[in-house]
């Protein structure tokens, strides 16, 4: 079930040990210690599958009974075997020198106690040997056959998945039996060829499509119907979808756009405002062409008590993706009688369709060219580039020069007497900061701690979800899971890239950085991919230091690395950021930048035959669900431009 959106809405669209105790014995160990040892040397059923006993889990008469006994002699569960009888019962019968009767059973009670000693002590043998082994299948160890630089590699990646599997209260939903299977996949893998595909994008029918969403067709607005103030609320990126959709409205309204100012979140905690972000002289001067925007309001409208003359409208006033008609119906009056009109909390309130074509083109242009990042942010940014690619002679491109501008070529320029190497990195983005984790609803392996922690973060942070779920019955956490309605959880985002063929060496950067379940959550990502990096240990804390406490501003040094990657991979389409960068990695890509976007629902699936499933099996069922989703595809109705720019409005067919 998918919860109504709002700015704060942060979605928009173990093995056991198995015990062995031994009872004390009614019989003697001439029946249960034969009939145990026997019975499972000659059974050829793995210890997790035999059923357990009728009765008490004890080893005892009643599991080993008489009953049981194979009926052929080689194999009778006597603890002396039939031979053994049989031995004695001829020996007694052989002819022997004259002895006094006494020391003639003094002698023969020797030789059988010396006999029985003896096999009970193979017996006790085999049976350590037997527990030994179970004990070692069950912790799931397994050793690489050759190789002393494979065997190397897969004990580390274990020593790291065992540390994780200790963290508090071993930590959440960790696949462990999966997660062994991808390190021994990888340690034996390290050398093979990755998929011919696996940083690509289909090329021809992808660059057929190219940008033009910068071309022009009416005359500018005069803006001549009063003033419209926006408050944009949530992170940067549904702030930004915000000022698009301001813009068009004040295009639609024949309106004057005040700057828009961004509302302070108590998730965010981030008191930037528009021109902390993003360059305002660039963004005013380039939609000049398409309407008025204004610094600040006149002064004679800045003394208006805007509540008290009805000129405020916030978010639960107007529904998600309204029409235009709504608009002109119930918006344009307000600003006709009082000169201006205060939309607070306005986010992704303006629908996609149905919309005029010239107004859907001038959401593109404001998303993929007027809104460029402040200096202070693009230099960083570039900086962050640099590092990742490890290669100073990049030629960068279109996109780098929308995403860092002049500085990319200031780089290549004081870098261009250094030694060249390539460098490619994917970029995933980890949806699973405790607001996302929080809103979705779903449980993640932490139990009745979790589940505490995350309903008190709720009652805070989304008091309307709280009350929602007091008053409606919703879908339970398995549900909304085999829905693919929850973010994948670190452990399945390294499970599906170790599926798709990205090996051990790759290099990987990770934005959103602030998991939920702190380092310990990260383990399985960094055991299986020693080259992970975030911008956090990639920077030094002098070049971070201008961005600490801004929340907003350090997402778009994640925004950057992730569009500029060779590839990026989200966990969760449905999040502003990832519909953002996939969006610009298809406008500016020109069909070389792939993006990997998982079907949770049939990925769902497949993880929940985790104890079960084997890895090969795995690699293709995963491969196939997101193989479907790198299809070129034009933008399906109503879906959002921003995150399927394919459309004749914003991109322009080649063919």
């Amino acid at each position: 079930m998918a919860v109504a959106s709002d700015p704060t809405n942060p979605r928009e669209e173990q093995n056991g040990e198995i015990g062995v105790s031994v009872s004390d014995h009614s019989e003697p160990p001439t029946t249960s210690w034969s009939a145990f040892i026997n019975s499972r040397l000659n059974s050829t059923t793995p210890r997790s599958r035999q059923p357990s006993p009728a009765h008490s889990p004890r080893l005892g008469p009643s599991r080993f009974s008489i009953a049981d006994r194979s009926s052929d002699s080689r194999h009778d569960s006597s603890f002396c075997g039939l031979e053994v009888l049989e031995f004695l019962w001829n020996r007694k019968k052989q002819k022997r020198p004259k002895r006094k009767k006494l020391d003639k059973m003094w002698y023969g009670k020797k030789r059988i106690k010396g006999l029985v000693t003896l096999i009970c002590l193979l017996g006790f043998f085999l049976l350590v040997n037997w527990v030994m082994l179970l004990r070692l299948q069950d912790h799931g160890i397994v050793r690489p056959k050759s190789r002393s630089s494979v065997n190397n590699s897969s004990v580390s990646v274990r020593q790291g998945l065992r540390k994780f599997g200790k963290g508090k209260g071993a930590q959440k939903r960790n696949y462990g039996r999966m997660l062994a299977l991808a390190a021994h996949a990888l340690a034996e893998g390290h050398n093979k060829a990755e998929p011919k595909d696996l940083w690509q994008e289909p090329f021809v029918p992808a660059s057929s499509w190219k940008s033009c969403a910068n071309q022009r067709n009416w005359e500018p607005n005069e803006g001549k119907n009063g003033y419209i103030l926006v408050t944009a609320n949530g992170g940067m990126n549904q702030q930004r979808v915000a000022v698009c959709n301001a813009v068009v409205l004040a295009r639609l309204l024949n309106s004057t756009l005040v700057v828009p100012k961004f509302l302070y979140s108590s998730v965010w905690k981030d008191v930037s405002q528009f021109s902390d972000i993003y360059q305002e002289e660039h963004f005013i001067n380039y939609l000049s062409p398409d309407i008025r925007i204004v610094k600040e309001l006149p002064k004679e409208l800045r003394s208006l008590d805007l509540e008290a003359i009805g000129s405020i409208v916030t978010d639960e006033d107007i529904r998600k993706e309204a029409k235009p008609s709504f608009y002109l119906k119930n918006i344009l009056p307000i600003i006709l009688k009082n000169g201006v009109v205060h939309l607070l909390g306005f986010g992704n309130r303006l629908a996609f369709d149905p919309i005029p074509f010239q107004l859907q083109r001038l959401r593109c242009r404001c998303n993929f060219h007027a809104l460029q990042f402040v200096p202070k942010i693009q230099q960083t940014g570039a900086l962050l580039l640099q590092k990742l690619r490890q290669d100073e002679g990049h030629p960068g491109g279109p996109l780098d020069h929308y995403l860092v501008g002049s500085y990319a070529q200031a780089f290549r320029k004081q870098n261009q007497n250094r030694p060249k190497k390539a460098s490619r990195y994917l970029a995933l983005h980890l949806r699973f900061e405790i607001d996302m984790v929080a809103h979705s609803l779903c449980e993640f392996g932490g139990g009745d701690e979790e589940r505490r922690e995350l309903e008190a973060y709720r009652e805070i942070h989304f008091p309307a979800l709280t009350l929602l779920k007091k008053t409606t019955k919703l879908p339970s956490p398995q549900e909304l899971r085999s829905e693919g309605l929850c973010p994948l959880t670190p452990e399945e985002a390294v499970l599906m890239l170790a599926a798709l063929g990205f090996n051990r060496k790759t290099h990987v950067f990770v934005a959103g950085s602030q998991i939920y379940g702190g380092r310990s959550r990260l383990v399985a990502l960094t055991s299986l991919y020693p080259k992970l990096v975030t911008k956090e240990n990639l920077l030094t804390s002098t070049e971070l230091e201008p961005f600490m406490n801004f929340s907003s501003q350090l997402a778009a040094l994640d925004f950057i690395a992730c569009t500029a990657a060779d590839a990026f991979a989200m966990t969760d389409s449905g999040s502003q950021l990832s519909s953002l960068v996939s969006g610009f990695r298809i406008y500016y890509g020109g069909g070389k930048m792939p993006t990997i976007r998982p079907n949770k629902r049939r990925l769902a699936s497949i993880f929940t035959k985790n104890s079960t499933i084997g890895w090969r099996v795995f690699e293709q069922r995963v491969r196939k669900a997101v193989r479907q989703t790198k299809h070129v595809q034009t933008r399906p109705k109503a879906r959002s431009v921003y995150r399927y720019p394919r459309c004749k409005e914003c991109m322009c067919r080649t063919e």
